[in-house]
C-alpha cells in the first residue's frame, strides 16, 4: 500500500475509534435542553422532574432552559441548528412538531427533517374551565348558550395555533358551537383572564390549572381525556354530554437530526429508567399526565398521524399565525 494510502486509512480508522469511544462514553458533560414554551406550562411541569431523574443514570446534569419566544419557533429552530451531538436536546409539545408546521407557510425547521426522535414522555390530560360565575356546568351547557348568543361567547388561548386554541376549534367544529376566539400571548395569561372574568371559558392541561380548580377559582365543564381523571372523580368528560369529542396534548423529547443512534438509545433508556421510579410515577398522576408508549418508532407515528390531523383542523377553521 502507498505510504500516503496507509496513513489516510489509519487517520480514518483511528478518528472512528474516537467517534464510537465519545458515544459509549456518553455523556461526560451537562446536557442541554431547550424547551420552546413558557416555564410553567404543560411540557415544562412534565420535563423538569423527568430531566433530573434521568441526571442520575446518566451521571451528569441535564439543564432546561426555556426560550418561548415566536410561538415556539425561536427556541425550536435552535434545537434544529444545534450539533448532533446529544448535548443539546428538544423538550417539545405536539403544537411545536404538528400544529405550528401546517400554520406558518415557511418555518426554520421540519418536524420530520430536522429532528431525531427520542420518545414521546406523556400524555397531557386536557380540562375545559370557565369562570365559577358562568351559568353553564357541562360542555354542552356551552354549546346550548353559546347557540343561543351566537358570536357573545368568548374563549381564551396561550395564542393562534397553540393547543388550547386548537383544542377549542376542534370543538367548534365538532359542535357547531358559534364560539369566539380571544388569543393572548401564552396560557398563563389565558388562565389568569377566565379567573378574573375578563374570558369566560378555554381549555388547558390540567397541570396549569388544576390548583386553580380545588381553589374554587375556576369550574370544570368537563375532561376531555376518554375516561374521567382520578384527580377529578367528581367530573364528567366532556365526551358523557358532547359524545364522541375527545382531546388531548403529549410532550416529547427530541435531538439534532444526525445524532448517533448510540446516544438516542441511552437517552432513551434514560428516560425508561426515570419512568419506572415509583415516587415520580406517582408525581406525575398527581399533575394530570398519562404514561405512553416509550422510543423513537412510536414518536415517529404520533408526528406522522399528528400532522395529518392538524393540517386539516387548521384548513377548516381557517386558523392564520397572530
Amino acid at each position: 500500500m502507498h505510504i500516503k494510502s496507509f496513513f489516510l486509512v489509519l487517520s480514518l480508522g483511528l478518528a472512528g475509534i474516537t467517534v464510537a469511544s465519545a458515544q459509549s462514553n456518553y455523556p461526560t458533560r451537562t446536557i442541554q435542553t431547550i424547551m420552546p414554551l413558557q416555564a410553567g406550562s404543560g411540557v415544562d411541569i412534565l420535563m423538569r422532574p423527568i430531566a433530573q431523574k434521568m441526571s442520575e443514570s446518566l451521571g451528569q446534569a441535564i439543564t432546561i432552559e426555556n426560550i418561548p419566544g415566536g410561538a415556539g419557533l425561536i427556541g425550536t429552530a435552535k434545537v434544529a441548528q444545534s450539533p448532533a451531538d446529544g448535548y443539546v436536546l428538544g423538550a417539545f409539545n405536539d403544537s411545536i412538531l404538528t400544529m405550528l408546521p401546517n400554520l406558518y407557510k415557511k418555518i426554520d425547521y421540519d418536524p420530520v427533517q430536522s429532528f431525531a426522535p427520542i420518545s414521546e414522555v406523556a400524555a397531557i390530560t386536557f380540562v375545559m374551565v370557565a369562570n365559577p360565575s358562568f351559568p353553564g356546568n357541562t360542555a354542552a351547557d356551552l354549546v346550548r348558550i353559546a347557540k343561543e348568543q351566537p358570536g357573545k361567547i368568548d374563549y381564551a388561548s396561550g395564542g393562534n395555533g397553540s393547543p388550547q386554541h386548537i383544542g377549542m376549534e376542534i370543538f367548534r367544529q365538532y359542535t357547531g358551537a358559534p364560539l369566539v376566539h380571544i388569543p393572548y400571548r401564552g396560557a398563563a395569561a389565558a388562565v389568569t383572564d377566565v379567573m378574573a372574568g375578563q374570558v369566560p371559558v378555554m381549555i388547558s392541561a390540567l397541570s396549569v390549572v388544576l390548583p386553580h380548580i380545588r381553589a374554587g377559582k375556576l369550574k370544570v365543564l368537563g375532561v376531555a381525556s376518554k375516561t374521567r381523571s382520578p384527580l377529578l372523580p367528581n367530573s364528567p368528560t366532556i365526551n358523557e354530554s358532547v359524545k364522541g369529542y375527545e382531546f388531548s396534548t403529549w410532550g416529547a423529547l427530541l435531538a439534532p437530526k444526525g445524532t448517533p443512534n448510540a446516544v438516542i438509545d441511552k437517552l432513551n433508556d434514560s428516560l425508561a429508567y426515570a419512568l419506572k421510579d415509583q415516587k415520580l410515577r406517582e408525581q406525575l398522576i398527581q399533575q394530570g399526565f398519562e404514561f405512553v408508549p416509550l422510543g423513537p418508532e412510536h414518536l415517529k407515528e404520533m408526528i406522522a398521524q399528528g400532522l395529518v390531523k392538524m393540517k386539516k383542523v387548521i384548513k377548516d377553521g381557517g386558523i392564520q399565525p397572530d
